[in-house]
């Protein structure tokens, strides 16, 4: 038997859920337009301990969504990750953000995409086949008519995540669908992170860092000219 706590805080979501051999046993998410990760996910983890009568020396694991996606989330979520398996002296796994939000649906066919806003037209990416099978690797890139063309032409495409609603006005295939109510969540995680424990699939707590896919850019404030 495996207890694994999941956090997901690779976008503005920030959800946090308990699972007993990949089956949820409690689950606290908010998801209300802002980052509020570094306010929200330490209580979290206490409310759902407390919720699914769990102490934390009973945990077997913690299990982090490791991007990619924004920065400072992805940050919290890994440092608060890795910070509970040095103090429990328990495993960490990692889980691919985009794989689980993949997991949000489930189709008979077609290929399924799911996408995080990565601002501007960018998104970050990757395609899946309906059985939730990786057929091309994450990617950033600008969104234009031709995007995802090779595999609209095959079948039907479902776009899913904060990316999916402005890939909406420039992707009008007919073999376009577009699903805008899904995000990442720890609700996803939870079998997968009970799939990687099962096989030892496990990271170096010292080492391991999010993939970020782009490096964090800082972008100046514009200097304001002197009025005289």
């Amino acid at each position: 038997m495996a207890i694994i706590l999941n956090i997901e805080t690779s976008t503005k979501n920030c959800s946090v859920s308990i699972a007993r051999n990949g089956e949820i046993i409690a689950i606290k998410e908010l998801n209300n337009g802002n980052y509020s990760h570094a306010e929200v996910l330490h209580p979290f983890m206490q409310e759902i301990l407390i919720e699914a009568d769990i102490l934390s020396e009973e945990l077997d694991g913690i299990a982090v969504s490791k991007g990619p996606g924004s920065y400072t989330g992805l940050r919290i979520g890994v440092s608060a990750a890795k910070g509970l398996c040095f103090a429990l002296n328990i495993p960490l796994i990692s889980i691919d953000t985009l794989l689980a939000l993949s997991h949000s649906i489930n189709v008979d066919n077609g290929a399924i995409v799911p996408m995080l806003d990565a601002r501007r037209m960018e998104v970050y990416a990757a395609v899946f086949d309906s059985g939730h099978n990786k057929i091309r690797k994450v990617q950033a890139e600008i969104i234009d008519e031709a995007s995802f063309s090779k595999y609209l032409s095959l079948g039907t495409v479902y776009f899913l995540g904060d990316g999916a609603q402005k890939c909406q006005e420039i992707i009008t295939h007919k073999n376009a669908v577009f699903i805008l109510d899904k995000f990442p969540s720890s609700r996803q995680m939870a079998a997968l992170s009970y799939q990687k424990y099962v096989r030892q699939e496990i990271e170096d707590v010292a080492y391991f860092e999010p993939f970020y896919l782009k490096d964090f850019v800082v972008i100046a404030e514009k200097k304001k000219k002197p009025t005289f």
